[in-house]
């Protein structure tokens, strides 16, 4: 892509992006290391695709095996209404940064819960990018046949089910073209740790977790994260289905406090919570 002798648009910048896993692609795509290590583009560049090189280029460095989160929510801690209504907490900005995180993903994994109440399509839509493999984690084959995942053709689809019971053979018999089925032994098998092992070995090393908040928590708790992504939209719901949720210290000095950084995403607030070293 040729931008030499114009200001790096926000669209040019994200191309270029999507194109570095290493730190020789980084050079190609004029990404230059400055005296504070920090890489940043090495000609005329718009505040917005600095911002997108502040934001991402960590995650396309990170090689071959990540596992990152991203939740949605109101100050007050729920993802959606007590309905399930979550359409949408956060803004338009944070739903590019979405999928622009899918983007950036080998596969795009949610739980049973997350594909029945919401019914998503789980890919690239908002920005330039090749849709992930979309994983649904339903270790009882309790998701629906007819959801989007399963039928829209849209990017290939891995059904991760619990070994046994009557639902291995409706969901070996009911699923078409483009799903694969993958059945594990036991509920032990569905452990975060373990998950992020089984899916590597099948060429989906770099994840993201992306709901819901049981399935997000659940990766946290078992410190299965590298980094973890908590968008806050200025709402108040007073109740509803909550996000992060896990056993936590009766002591505050015993509170995760990882390293943040923080973004503004229009209205929205973007916590970057740094939880291992990829």
């Amino acid at each position: 892509m040729s931008v030499h002798g114009t200001s790096l648009t926000e669209e040019q910048a994200w191309e270029l992006l999507l194109g570095v896993r290493s730190e020789a692609d980084a050079d190609a795509a004029g990404l230059v290391r400055g005296p504070d290590g920090i890489r940043r583009w090495g000609q005329g560049a718009s505040p917005e695709a600095e911002a997108l090189a502040d934001l991402y280029l960590p995650l396309c460095l990170a090689g071959p095996r990540l596992t990152v989160a991203q939740l949605g929510q109101s100050v007050d801690g729920f993802i959606a209404t007590r309905t399930g209504d979550a359409d949408f907490v956060t803004g338009e900005e944070d739903r590019r940064h979405l999928h622009r995180l899918r983007a950036l993903a080998d596969a795009v994994v949610v739980g049973a819960g997350t594909a029945v109440s919401d019914d998503p399509r789980l890919t690239v839509r908002a920005c330039a990018g090749t849709h992930p493999v979309r994983v649904v984690l339903d270790p009882r084959g309790r998701v629906p046949l007819e959801r989007k995942v399963f039928t829209d053709g849209s990017a290939p689809t891995l059904w991760v089910v619990g070994a046994g019971g009557d639902h291995e053979k409706r969901v070996r018999d009911g699923v078409g073209g483009g799903v694969d089925v993958l059945t594990l032994p036991d509920d032990d098998a569905f452990a975060p740790r373990r998950l992020v092992e089984t899916l590597a070995r099948r060429g989906l090393g770099r994840m993201l977790i992306e709901g819901g908040g049981v399935t997000v928590s659940r990766f946290l708790h078992e410190q299965a994260l590298d980094r973890l992504y908590v968008t806050v939209a200025p709402v108040l719901l007073g109740d509803g289905v909550p996000g992060l949720r896990f056993a936590g210290t009766s002591v505050m000095r015993e509170a995760l406090r990882p390293p943040t950084r923080r973004a503004m995403l229009g209205e929205d607030t973007l916590f970057e919570f740094g939880l291992g070293a990829p």
